[in-house]
């Protein structure tokens, strides 16, 4: 029989992804005692073990970021700076953008994101307010009239067995895992236009239908032949062909997620200059190099890089088989993702077109020394869309598509706890659904998105908050997420203090004020300057 053991904390934090570490931040900092658990390696989710750099909104070095969010992204260059020879053009840059990408002006490793996130947790662990398990998985939940008296997590290696007894317990898990073991109400996939009168809902709701995921890798291209084994299956993806999408998935060719017209990519191996333009008119992906480059060796002294370094986070890798929400498919699926990205490993190896006529790159190397794995893909599949609560607020697309609202300004909230900006941004989905890409306003994180209608003690901090399948799109994204777990930290920090519920803070005006005024000295900004969307 498994062992079994018993923790009693404050507050348990389940999932150890972005959200999870910012609301552990805030809690740590309001001197409460919190237990975090952690399926991977690493914590910090997609920025670390997912391998994403962070998706984020043009005046990220301005304003609409949380300031610990912003000492996140300091301490990220601050590393670069401490540890790795910059160019002198680099190092005297203070918006450092290692990779130079185009989807980020913080393009960087995710082992050094995981670095500076043990390093922003070190002095917890040390005085034993903050207990990191890993790995860890939630498998049961204890609850009794709408309040979680515990959460048990197994050790997927061994099935050793934790009951976590909490005051408080947040759901930070990648898919909202915690949802269905604690009997919290919750939507999944994609509503139906009926029920949230959302115009790019669908007209019939689908449970299954929820955003492609994809398992990033990371790569180089050094001298000598780095191919991989053939797959075994790889005629079948070679093959494999959406119906929207204009070729075999084993292609440069993707849809513009703007105009839906496929579109032919290029990959330019260690270009000797860069290429830029306005991320609201340009989505930087026509080059798929230099896109989500994290390490360009222009950054760095002479010599000292062979290669750029790349990570692929690229829509040939968008898995559409089936959704790993609710499913006895979940394991096949996570596998078949996986293949998916390792077919096209082995074709830009083999047969990929290459600029000078030729065909593959046979120096193309996998490097799983940087994402902490043997086989060269991430720890963990990059998630985009999660089970979402069903939440006494629910953001719709209404509420913040310029289209819809017939204004780009910003889109406020009663009781907001946060801001956010991001193109409301659907991937291809396991619905059969081709790219959903809507002009966003700035927006704000309304306090009622993060309260439950029923469970009493239990907080969303990741994607799982009240937003609908559409307005997902614009709410899971980096900095989103972390503001998402820092405001969740926050709010039950400020329960516990006063013995309340959410619910209770959400119903009285007052306490909300009092939730805000703490959030602002926290340096959480709740709205946005008059700016336009994109």
């Amino acid at each position: 029989m498994n062992g079994r053991t018993t923790i009693t904390t404050e507050v348990a934090i389940i999932g150890g992804g972005l959200g999870s570490v910012a609301a552990a931040l805030a809690l740590l900092q309001r001197g409460r005692r919190v237990v975090m658990t952690e399926e991977y390696a690493w914590l910090g989710g997609q920025l670390t073990s997912q391998a994403v750099p962070p998706d984020e909104h043009i005046w990220v070095e301005q304003f609409g970021v949380t300031a610990r969010y912003r000492a996140l992204r300091e301490g990220i260059r601050r590393y670069y700076r401490d540890h790795y020879p910059l160019s002198d053009t680099a190092r005297a840059d203070r918006e450092l953008n290692p990779g130079r990408g185009r989807v980020s002006r913080l393009c960087h490793e995710p082992r050094v994101a995981e670095a500076v996130i043990s390093g922003l947790l070190a002095p917890y662990r040390s005085t034993g307010r903050l207990t990191v398990l890993q790995p860890a998985v939630p498998v049961a939940a204890d609850v009794s009239d709408n309040v979680v008296r515990s959460v048990t997590v197994a050790d997927p290696r061994t099935g050793a067995e934790t009951v976590i007894n909490a005051e408080f317990v947040l759901d930070g898990t990648e898919t909202g895992d915690l949802l269905p073991l604690t009997g919290t109400e919750y939507v999944v996939g994609a509503e139906a236009r009926a029920d949230t009168g959302e115009p790019s809902a669908a007209e019939v709701a689908d449970p299954a239908n929820v955003q492609s995921i994809a398992w990033c890798f990371v790569f180089d291209h050094v001298a000598g032949d780095h191919t991989i084994a053939r797959p075994d299956d790889y005629d079948f993806w070679r093959s494999f062909e959406l119906p929207f999408w204009g070729a075999p998935m084993l292609s440069f060719t993707a849809p513009n997620p703007r105009t839906l017209a496929p579109e032919e990519r290029t990959m330019n191996v260690n270009p000797a200059s860069d290429v830029t333009g306005d991320p609201r008119f340009d989505a930087g992906d026509n080059d798929l190099w230099q896109f989500r480059r994290i390490a360009a060796r222009q950054s760095f002294a002479d010599g000292f890089y062979d290669s750029d370094i790349v990570l692929a986070n690229w829509p040939q890798l968008d898995y559409v088989g089936g959704s790993i929400i609710d499913t006895d498919d979940r394991s096949a699926h996570l596998q078949a993702a996986k293949a998916q990205s390792r077919a096209y490993v082995y074709w830009l190896q083999t047969e990929a077109p290459r600029p000078d006529g030729g065909r593959g790159w046979p120096g193309l190397r996998l490097r799983g020394d940087l994402v902490g794995t043997a086989d060269g893909f991430a720890q963990a599949p990059y998630i985009r869309e999660s089970r979402r609560i069903k939440a006494l607020t629910t953001v719709r697309e209404q509420d913040v598509s310029i289209k819809a609202r017939g204004y780009d300004g910003p889109a406020r909230f009663e009781g907001s706890v946060g801001v956010g900006m991001y193109r409301i941004d659907l991937h291809p989905s396991t619905g059969g659904d081709n790219y959903i890409d809507v002009e966003c306003a700035p927006f704000e994180i309304p306090l009622g998105a993060l309260v439950p209608v029923a469970t009493q003690n239990l907080v969303p901090a990741a994607k799982n908050i009240g937003t609908t399948h559409i307005t997902n799109g614009a709410y899971r994204l980096h900095p989103v997420e972390w503001n998402i777990g820092e405001s969740a930290g926050e709010l039950v920090a400020f329960c516990l203090e006063r013995g309340l519920s959410p619910q209770q803070i959400a119903a009285d005006d007052v306490a909300v004020d009092r939730l805000q005024s703490r959030l602002t000295e926290a340096g959480v900004e709740l709205h946005w300057p008059e700016i336009a969307g994109y």
